[in-house]
């Protein structure tokens, strides 16, 4: 007889249902939400696991992982399709989660999600961290500035690196106020240092990384929307054709279709919001700063004049993601004319 167990993750612990092929409940029971117990119970001889589900979540790539090396076939499962089969029950508690992913995995009414590999998940740990400095930074500057406007101090239009001698400038001749600025110019500047730390590893990685080198030479795409796209995509044979790169970020719209009715929405944002935001802003660059003409910016301008910058900037976000993961699969560079395979597929 084959069984099926379900784990509903918290952060403390971990419930475990395992049920057989008759969907028959065999056990039920709660442990600490680590590997190295959940393997300890999984790998019950009297248990021939076909399938272990589990939610995607926070803790689901470390948990899945360690079953993974330990040769347990765990799959972790899309959040959204498990909300949709659990809302069917009565009561929500984790020993009905459980129940409810056992009898997904049981009746093979899941969707899969990628786990990343372990160095793609370090790189994307590395670019959150540069972002959420950056973010810090510039709220510091944003709190200052907004602290001086009320004594009609206007901090006006200055770069990063001189942010800091114009905040000195404008409160020399009032003491009171360098008491209660100094402590945020500090901590302002310490953000600012190690932000520029994490941004020179990201060079550094990308220095070394071929495959962001070829993504690279496509107009608006830098360093970090190279190296975010890579953690997003992770393996590139994921996806069977380029194409589904576009649904899978999110870039593409939403059907809602009923008998002879037929709305199609706007694009269904899902996926990585992050990678996406990126995205919008290489097809923003590419479409205002890059001087350089190829045929992408003139299929993106001619959009802009039938649809609007707005749309025009998101599909071209979509179709720089097809384009990125077709160079990635071919080993190819961007061509500036549009006679090659790579511009055909997008």
């Amino acid at each position: 007889m084959t069984y099926f167990a379900g784990l509903d993750v918290s952060v403390q612990e971990t419930s475990i249902c395992v049920v057989d092929e008759t969907g028959r409940i065999c056990r039920e029971m709660k442990v600490v939400s680590h590997p190295d117990d959940l393997i300890r119970v999984l790998k019950n001889p009297d248990w021939e696991l076909v399938r272990i589900g589990l939610e995607a979540g926070p803790m689901s790539q470390w948990l899945y992982s360690g079953l993974a090396e330990a040769g347990l076939p765990a799959i972790c499962i899309e959040t959204r399709h498990a909300k949709a089969f659990l809302k069917a029950q009565v009561n929500k508690t984790d020993r009905n989660d459980a129940r409810g992913i056992a009898q997904m995995m049981r009746v093979n009414l899941f969707r899969p999600v990628h786990v990343k590999t372990l160095a793609n998940q370090k790189r994307r740990a590395l670019l959150t961290a540069r972002k959420l400095l950056q973010e810090k930074a510039l709220a510091f500057e944003n709190d200052i500035r907004g602290l001086l406007r009320n004594f009609g101090l206007k901090v006006g239009i200055v770069g990063v690196g001189k942010f800091e001698e114009r905040i000195h400038n404008l409160i020399e001749a009032v003491p009171d106020l360098q008491e209660v600025i100094a402590p945020l110019l500090e901590a302002r500047r310490k953000l600012r240092e190690e932000f520029s730390r994490l941004h020179h590893k990201v060079l550094d990685i990308v220095r070394d990384d071929v495959t962001c080198n070829r993504l690279m030479t496509i107009p608006g795409i830098g360093p970090v929307i190279s190296l975010a796209y890579i953690c997003t995509i992770d393996t590139p044979a994921r996806f069977a054709k380029s194409r589904a790169v576009g649904p899978a970020l999110g870039l593409t719209p939403v059907v809602n279709q009923s008998g002879e009715s037929k709305r199609v929405g706007r694009v269904s944002a899902t996926g990585d919001a992050t990678m996406r935001d990126l995205l919008y802003e290489a097809a923003q660059v590419l479409l205002t700063r890059v001087k350089k003409w190829s045929w992408l910016k003139a299929w993106a301008m001619n959009v802009a004049k039938r649809r609007g910058l707005r749309k025009a900037i998101v599909a071209l976000a979509r179709r720089l993601a097809v384009i990125m993961h077709r160079m990635w699969s071919d080993g190819t560079e961007f061509r500036w004319t549009r006679d090659n395979d790579v511009a055909k597929a997008a």
